[in-house]
Formats: C-alpha cells, sequence, structure tokens
C-alpha cells in the first residue's frame, strides 16, 4: 500500500508509464498519485465504514466515546447500509450498461435504426430457445422483438427470478432459494436495497448484507449477463485474434484516437468511421499518413476482443496516454473515467469528447450517440480528431516503447471450440491434476499499490502452480503486457498447464473480455459443474480482484462470492468498523453459499491461500493432487 512519498520506480512496474510519469514532472502535469499523496492519511472513520450520512440528525461517527449515532444505530448497522449502498452503485453501473445494450437491441429489432445490426444471428436464435422463446418458421426481427422484450422482463418486479437463472445448478438454485437471495429483477434488488437502507428500515445487519448478495447476483447473472449476450448479438461474439499492447501502439505520425469506458454502442461505429477512404484521405491532407484507433479500460477490451483493435492502457495509464503528447482526441462513453483527464487533455492538445448524457464532464466537447445517428457523430468526431492533428505540437511528443503482442478472443463459445465442442477434455485435465483449477483475475488499477505489482505477479504464480488463468477488464492489459497473453508464455507454467495449453495452442492465461464479461466466466462455471453434477462451488475454482477500487468491483466480488467461488481482495471494502459484517464476509458466507472472500495485499502469499482452496476443492470432489 501507498507511503507519503514514492519515487517513480515505486509507482508502477511499467518502462512506458515511469517515462510519462518522469515525463509529467517536467511537463508540470499532475497525475493520480500525486492527488492520492495529496489525500494521504485516508479519514479513518470511512475507511472502517463507520461514518453515516443517511439523514440530518448526523452526520455521525462511531466510536468508543460515541458508539451510537443519533437514531441508535450501532456500528454493525452502519456499515452493513453504507457497504449496501456501496453494493448498490455497482450494481447499477453495470446493469445500467445492460440495459443500454437492451435498448440499442431493441431499436434493432424494432427498425429504429439503420446503423447496428444483429451480427450473430445464430446465437441470438440459441438465446431465444434457452429462454423460451419460439424461434422455428419466424422471421429474425420478430424472435429479435420478442427475446428483447424477456430481457426487459429481468430489470422488472414481477417475476421470482431473472431470465438466465436457468443457468444455475440445481443445488445452488435451491440454496439461494432457501436463503431468499434469489435475483427477482434487476432494478427491483436495487430499488430496494436503496430502501431497507434508509433510516428507520432494516436495522440487521447481516440481513442487510444477504439482499447485498441477492442484488449483486443480480447484476451478474442478468444485468452483466445480458449485457455481454447483446453485444455478442450486435457486434459479433469474439473468437481468438492477435492483438498489441502499451502505449507503443499510438503513432507518431498518424491521427490517434483513443476509446475509453464500458460502452461498445459508441466505439464500434468510431471504428467503422476511421476506416471509411474519404476521412482517411482528409487525415493524409492534414499531413499524417493515416488513423489510429486504440482502446483504454473496458471499450478497448470490448474492441480488442471481436476486432483486434490495439490497447494503450488500463486505468492507470488513461492519463499518461495523454501526456505523450500524441493523442488528438479520447472519447469516451461511461465508467472509470477520470475527470482529471480533462485537465491533462488541456495540458496538451488532447480534446475530451463525451458521448452520454449520463457521463457529461465540465470542459469536455458533448456529442450525444444515439441509435439514429450513431454513424453520423462518428464521423463528425473522428474529422474533430483529424483537425486536431494540426495543433500538435511534435516537441513535445514522447511515445516510450515498442507494442507487446498478445492473444485475445476467447468467449465461451470460442473456448469451447478450442477445446474440440465439449467440456470434456478440460474435465479430464482438470481430473488428471494437469489443470488443477482456474482462478478469474479481474478488474481494475489502484494508485495505493505499486501500478500492476500485484496483479501481474498473483497471475505468474498461478500457472506455476498448474492453474488456467482467465483475466477480464484491467488486468488484461497487465497479464497482456507481462508478455502472458501469448502461447509463447506457457513456458512460465507448470508442466501440466504447459501439456495443455501447448497442444491447444492457448496460452495459460486467456483473455475473455470487458468487467461485464465476469458474466462468460459465471457461466463457464456455471456449465462445468452442471457437466460434473455439482454445484459451482464445489468445484476448484477461485477469483481475484488484487488491485480492485471501485463500487462495481465490489459488486463482482459480491456476486462471485454468492454463486460460490473463493474471492481474493487486495485489501478490504471499507467494513471493517464491524466485526459481525467482516466475519461474514470473510469466512461466515462459506457456510452459506460455499465461498468467503479473503483479504491479502501480498500477490506470493495470495497465491498461496488460493492454492491451499483449491488443494481442498479437489480433494471435496475425490481428485488426487
Amino acid at each position: 500500500m501507498t507511503e507519503k512519498t514514492r519515487n517513480i520506480e515505486e509507482r508502477s512496474i511499467w518502462d512506458d508509464a515511469q517515462q510519462m510519469l518522469r515525463k509529467a514532472e517536467r511537463d508540470g502535469v499532475e497525475t493520480a498519485w500525486d492527488r492520492l499523496e495529496h489525500q494521504t492519511p485516508h479519514c479513518k472513520f470511512g475507511e472502517s465504514g463507520v461514518c453515516c450520512r443517511i439523514c440530518t440528525m448526523g452526520p455521525c461517527r462511531i466510536s468508543k466515546k460515541a458508539p451510537l449515532g443519533v437514531c441508535g444505530a450501532g456500528a454493525d448497522v452502519i456499515v452493513a447500509r453504507n457497504f449496501g449502498r456501496f453494493l448498490a452503485g455497482g450494481a447499477a453501473g453495470h446493469s445500467d450498461h445492460g440495459r443500454d445494450c437492451i435498448e440499442a437491441f431493441h431499436a434493432v429489432a424494432h427498425g429504429e435504426t439503420q446503423d447496428y445490426h444483429i451480427k450473430d444471428e445464430k446465437k441470438m436464435l440459441r438465446i431465444a430457445d434457452e429462454l423460451g422463446i419460439a424461434t422455428e418458421g419466424r422471421e429474425l426481427l420478430d424472435v429479435a422483438k420478442d427475446l428483447a422484450d424477456e430481457f426487459f422482463e429481468s430489470f422488472g418486479s414481477r417475476r421470482e427470478e431473472v431470465g438466465f437463472i436457468g443457468r444455475v445448478p440445481e443445488k445452488q438454485r435451491e440454496n439461494w432459494k432457501k436463503l431468499g437471495i434469489m435475483p427477482r429483477g434487476v432494478d427491483r434488488e436495487i430499488t430496494e436495497m436503496m430502501h431497507r437502507t434508509h433510516m428507520g428500515c432494516d436495522n440487521d445487519a447481516a440481513n442487510t448484507l444477504l439482499q447485498g448478495a441477492r442484488m449483486s447476483l443480480g447484476d451478474g447473472w442478468a444485468g452483466s449477463m445480458i449485457a455481454t449476450e447483446i453485444s455478442d448479438i450486435l457486434f459479433g461474439t469474439p473468437s481468438p485474434r492477435k492483438a498489441q499492447v502499451n502505449l507503443g501502439v499510438l503513432k507518431n505520425d498518424q491521427v490517434n484516437i483513443l476509446v475509453h469506458g464500458h460502452n461498445p454502442i459508441v466505439s464500434e461505429k468510431i471504428l467503422e468511421a476511421v476506416n471509411e477512404k474519404e476521412l482517411i484521405e482528409l487525415a493524409k491532407e492534414k499531413g499524417a499518413t493515416g488513423i489510429n484507433l486504440a482502446g483504454l479500460c473496458c471499450t478497448g477490451n470490448e474492441l480488442m476482443m471481436r476486432q483486434g483493435i490495439p490497447m494503450a492502457g488500463n486505468h492507470l495509464m488513461t492519463e499518461l496516454a495523454i501526456i505523450t503528447g500524441a493523442v488528438e482526441l479520447i472519447v469516451v462513453d461511461y465508467q472509470c473515467i477520470m475527470p482529471s483527464l480533462v485537465q491533462v487533455g488541456n495540458c496538451y492538445h488532447t480534446k475530451m469528447i463525451t458521448t452520454a448524457d449520463k457521463a457529461r464532464f465540465t470542459g469536455a466537447e458533448h456529442v450525444k450517440f444515439a441509435m439514429d445517428n450513431g454513424m453520423e457523430q462518428a464521423r463528425k468526431v473522428v474529422r474533430m480528431a483529424i483537425e486536431r492533428y494540426t495543433m500538435r505540437n511534435p516537441d513535445r511528443v514522447e511515445i516510450p516503447c515498442e507494442p507487446v503482442d498478445m492473444m485475445t478472443g476467447f468467449s465461451t463459445e470460442a473456448l469451447l471450440d478450442a477445446l474440440g465442442g465439449s467440456l470434456t477434455p478440460l474435465i479430464d485435465a482438470i481430473k488428471a491434476g494437469k489443470i488443477r483449477g482456474a482462478v478469474g483475475i479481474v478488474g481494475c488499477n489502484n494508485p495505493k499499490y505499486k501500478h500492476d505489482y500485484c496483479n501481474v505477479n498473483l497471475t505468474r504464480e498461478l500457472i506455476k502452480k498448474d492453474i488456467l488463468v482467465i483475466v477480464t477488464g484491467c488486468v488484461t492489459t497487465a497479464a497482456g503486457k507481462a508478455g502472458l497473453l501469448v502461447p509463447d508464455a506457457i513456458e512460465q507454467a507448470g508442466p501440466g498447464l504447459k501439456e495443455i495449453c501447448g497442444a491447444l495452442g492457448i496460452p495459460p492465461v486467456i483473455h475473455m473480455g470487458s468487467c461485464v464479461d465476469n458474466a462468460r466466466i459465471l457461466q463457464l462455471a456455471a456449465l462445468l459443474a452442471n457437466e460434473i453434477g455439482v454445484a459451482i462451488s464445489d468445484l476448484p475454482l477461485a477469483a481475484s480482484s488484487p488491485e480492485w477500487y471501485s463500487e462495481k468491483a465490489a459488486t463482482i466480488g459480491t456476486y462471485v462470492v454468492a454463486s460460490g467461488i473463493y474471492t481474493h481482495l487486495g485489501h478490504p471494502p471499507n467494513i471493517t468498523g464491524s466485526p459481525i459484517i467482516t466475519n461474514l464476509a470473510l469466512g461466515g458466507l462459506d457456510d452459506l453459499v460455499g465461498a468467503c472472500f479473503c483479504i491479502e495485499p501480498d500477490p506470493f502469499k495470495a497465491a498461496e491461500l488460493i492454492d491451499e482452496r483449491i488443494k481442498m476443492k479437489r480433494k471435496g470432489l475425490g481428485l488426487e493432487e
């Protein structure tokens, strides 16, 4: 974790990041690391979750001297309220992304847009069949209309469970019903959490946390899962392909546009526009050799998975990408976008464009994307980037490195294809101990940690132990830059994992998409459990978010634990002020849902904890080590 002052080498493990941090110092540009030092030390009441601002009889801070708030709530209730609302923010974020995808799909089904189309018809029909929608002999768009309505129903309040619950093993579904955590509707569960945490409502800390689990499950098995499935239907289901990663993907002689955020509805249109002949010719007229599009964070993951577009960086690289001086435009949609990007861009010639009404930034220019104007707005944005190329100061441009190759595109469907269409080879490898288990490493960067140190070292330690690693979101960039997302990385893996991945021609670390695509990992876990005839909680699986920071990451962790997967975090959420909530998260949930959280900032120690858990699960299945 952070200390008051760290030198540049202590801030990031990456050479491109360190070079840009030095350039930021020379250019007088403030970064997230600088602002962290201004905010240190953090408020201890906030860190432990015992500050309550829910009503105006307070704010109240719980201490030994004042153990109760004005209303009489103690630390356990206040922590539970705060954490419940924290989880609600994360569930709302990912699930609202899902709602945007449904609205796009609905517009396509009803002929309200010519800019978006159904690209994977087979997947759409397969999902319609899965959800009980008649497909035989029907027009494609008629099926799509019914499927869009079915997806909307999973956001409502009229059902007892969300649509994709049929994917969950029966044993687990029955346990969720028994515990009262079966998700009934995405919006219903979020609204109920906000109601429960209003003053004078749910004042039983453990009960509040169970609602947090139900709400989070609604995100994982509905909001996020729907977002993933619709993105595949509209933009194509990813398949393995090559891409490149790090700041070296920026081009000194081209117009550089970065797309950032989470929603492919915008970025897919930008990609189409940058490839139009007229706009390429315009860029050449302005002195560039072409137009270069690269991604940041999860919007970058979406484009890379489907189109092979290069990744410039993850969360803590977003400011540093602008500091290269080579970026004309950064186009954002929503989530994980630092407001500082506007100020950093103003230090160079970089302009920030916002595209969603729900995510406007003071100082940025707003170009609203809608279903009926996507291509028109994309062309407008690309023209703006081309015009800004003439404003670039070549003396301030510094692109720090050469890009690194990586392999991407492992959707659930692509992974099954690599296995010959059946999970049997993977199950056989697990039984034989050649793949001892699997771990999903997901999520963010946090400047409290040395940038990507935990992400990369945990990944390396696990593959040494013959544990397959699946990555999504910002960890993808870290694994790619470390050379772990190419088939040659099997040389860093244990002998069993090396044999299996070598035979399949895949890396020992596979990329499954953006952070909403953690739903792919859930689906894969459910497929394995159903094939073997056990619950997800019986499988030798684990998850980790070593450098997490956001509400969404906490919600993901909660739905993964509630789904039966042991989950490691590098630091705790703001719950340590409540012994009841802390003990429930770190152990008590194991008895209820078959999994719990563990907290460990050291990636090497975390690898040992995860390894012990996988040994225990293998033993429970009667598998030899």
